[in-house]
């Protein structure tokens, strides 16, 4: 019994001394070693190419955004004195920017507001007389600078010569206008049209969306 007590005493000295160390070395720091940190590995590759995608969605948005702002602004013909290259109620798709590159040419067919009253419906005309030009309608012929107009689209007759008879010299930024069924057209022969100013023009006609046997580019 005695030898047996004996060694029940020395086992709990030792776990005292054992426990009595474990805690004098907690207090000195060694017992809270601080855990090894997890390494972030970045998968450069994966990032590159989210970046690149990210990009190509703003470009592909900004494209279409100038797309449909400057070549798909949409403007419905009124009437029929574009006939035959455009009809009444025909959708145009106009080009806006295509004048802010070049100046309108003899033979466009331009959108505008006349007088640049925007409380007014668009017209769709053709371009006849330039800057600087002098128009004038004899004998039902269009005269530009005292030279016969020689025109390679299909027009109708001229029947009324309107402001037009007398001659019209254009100022610097001014264009005279004309619809290709002259018959029937309100176009730089009626004083309420007059010279189509540049400030006026909204655009190119370039384009017929209707759902039509005319439908494609407008010549």
């Amino acid at each position: 019994m005695r030898r047996r007590s004996n060694l029940d005493f020395e086992k709990r000295r030792r776990s005292r001394k054992t426990g009595y160390r474990r805690r004098k070395a907690k207090k000195k720091g060694f017992g809270n070693l601080p855990k090894a940190k997890k390494k972030i590995h970045l998968n450069l590759e994966m990032i590159a190419s989210t970046f690149t995608w990210i990009f190509k969605i703003v470009v592909t948005c900004l494209v279409a955004f100038v797309a449909v702002c400057y070549w798909g602004q949409r403007v419905s013909t009124v009437g029929d004195s574009m006939s035959p290259v455009l009809k009444n109620a025909d959708v145009v798709l106009v080009n806006r920017i295509v004048y802010n590159a070049s100046s309108p040419k003899r033979g466009d067919v331009i959108v505008f507001k006349p007088k640049g009253n925007e409380n007014s419906h668009y017209y769709t005309k053709r371009i006849v007389g330039l800057p600087g030009e002098t128009v004038q309608i004899v004998e039902n012929q269009v005269y530009i600078n005292g030279k016969k107009l020689e025109e390679d689209y299909k027009t109708t007759k001229i029947d009324t010569a309107g402001i037009a008879g007398e001659k019209l010299k254009l100022g610097g930024d001014e264009y005279f206008v004309l619809g290709d069924n002259r018959k029937n057209s309100e176009d730089s022969r009626s004083a309420d049209i007059g010279k189509v100013k540049r400030s006026y023009i909204y655009g190119k006609a370039w384009f017929v969306a209707s759902p039509k046997k005319d439908w494609g580019f407008v010549k």
